[in-house]
């Protein structure tokens, strides 16, 4: 199996949903954030290994701590994903945190804050070439 072909791509989306589901319905860990999504998948081509991308809402700590529980419940999701995919060989999971979110929600705010100082308003750009040129 190719690593971009059409069946790895529907493969990663479906462990992702589960993982949703599992993380919403059937996983009841209090060390688990519940701001927690599992924002994409990275099937092997041999579907032996499979890596978990987790986004927590919330500080480093509570990411960090959501994933070292989610680590250690490996064993019950990784029976759980078998019982809801139809799967040759259920993948063994590595989850690494997913700060894309988190760091978009930085950027935005700092565009805002720019905005609100008049920094990207345009015109010391403009005057300063104005001033150059003459």
């Amino acid at each position: 199996m190719k690593k971009n072909s059409i069946k790895h791509a529907r493969i990663n989306q479906e462990i992702v949903r589960a993982m949703s589901e599992i993380l919403r319905f059937e996983l009841k860990d209090p060390r688990i954030d519940p701001m927690t999504s599992v924002t994409d998948a990275d099937v092997a081509t041999d579907l032996k290994t499979c890596k978990l991308y987790v986004s927590v809402l919330g500080s480093d700590e509570k990411c960090e701590e959501t994933i070292r529980a989610l680590r250690g419940a490996e064993g019950f999701i990784r029976y759980q994903l078998a019982q809801k995919l139809d799967l040759r060989n259920t993948p063994q999971l590595t989850f690494l945190a997913d700060r894309s979110i988190s760091y978009g929600m930085h950027m935005s705010e700092m565009i805002d804050r720019l905005r609100e100082n008049g920094g990207m308003d345009g015109s010391e750009n403009s005057t300063d070439e104005n001033d150059q040129t003459t």
